[in-house]
């Protein structure tokens, strides 16, 4: 047999419609375009990795930092960071979301533009294919308007830190406990230990009751007979001692202070006191204030209010204080 024939027979025919594929067409290929698309490739792997390794190392320097920083502050800078969203545990769950949601981004990407210039040099026409997406695209975002919504909010939310995990929050629908922060929905938990998934993009207003400082309010009845200086300098003499309490000092932004007279109602005095404290401490330190005053209240012989009808002190609401 001639060495043609021979050539020939070892070559397979890939015929498809008067298409015909040779060994030299297909080692050309792999030289020339096969070998950029490979390049493609291994550069958007790379790039990739760079850039989510360098997210990482960013959020692990955040991270660290904010923790070294509170753990050299005292009193005073432990409240301001915790007034100021800084705190370590909240630090590190906002950064560590906003490092997922960049490396998700990154991804996506760097993904799509290496998927767009392996099939240009494919020979794949983009154009159609672009159009076809923007239809697709826009009949997609008028169906999904509410999940696009939810994650804009829930974006937005992270970066600006409006609440975290632990906060106290009221969304409107719901008053509870974050127990999670997603970027389509916030989990809570009532008092009632009752668990609401609140979609971000619902959520029109929120009330953090645990950002900042919390105000712990205590009102106390006494005799109208009584002497009112008498009565407030029995009273501070009781915030002072709780102020310098060391079991009570870091839950106590500033030492309680005594208002005064708040009402004059019947034959009742209703003396106000209130202490700005740590978020989430207000309903500790008011029942703790209100038995250290009850207390030196007794032991200084002060009056109570008479008792009305219902129960309560002349002046008060029926079965409370005024």
């Amino acid at each position: 047999m001639p060495v043609t024939e021979v050539h020939t027979a070892l070559v397979p025919d890939l015929s498809l419609k008067g298409f015909v594929l040779t060994i030299e067409q297909v080692q050309e290929w792999l030289v020339t375009d096969g070998l950029r698309v490979l390049l493609t490739l291994v550069m958007a792997v790379l790039a990739v990795w760079a850039l989510r390794r360098l997210i990482d190392r960013v959020v692990a320097t955040m991270t660290s930092k904010s923790a070294s920083r509170l753990a050299e502050s005292g009193r005073a800078g432990k409240a301001l960071a915790t007034a100021t969203g800084l705190a370590t545990e909240r630090q590190r769950q906002r950064v560590g979301t906003i490092g997922s949601l960049l490396r998700s981004t990154v991804t996506f990407t760097v993904g799509t533009m290496a998927g767009l210039t392996v099939m240009a040099l494919l020979g794949i026409p983009l154009g159609p294919l672009l159009a076809s997406a923007g239809v697709a695209g826009v009949a997609i975002g008028f169906g999904a308007q509410s999940l696009v919504k939810d994650f804009l909010a829930g974006i937005f939310m992270i970066l600006e830190d409006q609440y975290g995990v632990g906060d106290v929050i009221d969304t409107g629908e719901a008053i509870g406990t974050v127990e999670e922060v997603t970027l389509r929905i916030t989990r809570l938990r009532d008092a009632d230990g009752v668990t609401w998934y609140v979609r971000n993009g619902e959520i029109i207003r929120i009330g953090n009751k645990s950002q900042g400082f919390s105000t712990a309010l205590v009102d106390m009845p006494v005799s109208y007979a009584e002497n009112a200086e008498r009565v407030i300098a029995i009273i501070r003499e009781v915030a002072v001692e709780m102020g310098a309490d060391p079991e009570w000092a870091d839950r106590l932004s500033e030492e309680p202070k005594v208002l005064g007279v708040e009402s004059i109602s019947g034959a009742t005095m209703t003396i106000r006191t209130i202490a700005q404290c740590s978020p989430g401490e207000n309903f500790a330190v008011q029942r703790e204030l209100r038995e250290r005053i009850k207390n030196a209240l007794d032991a200084a012989d002060v009056k109570a209010p008479p008792l009305g009808p219902f129960g309560g002190p002349v002046g008060s609401p029926p079965g409370g204080r005024p």
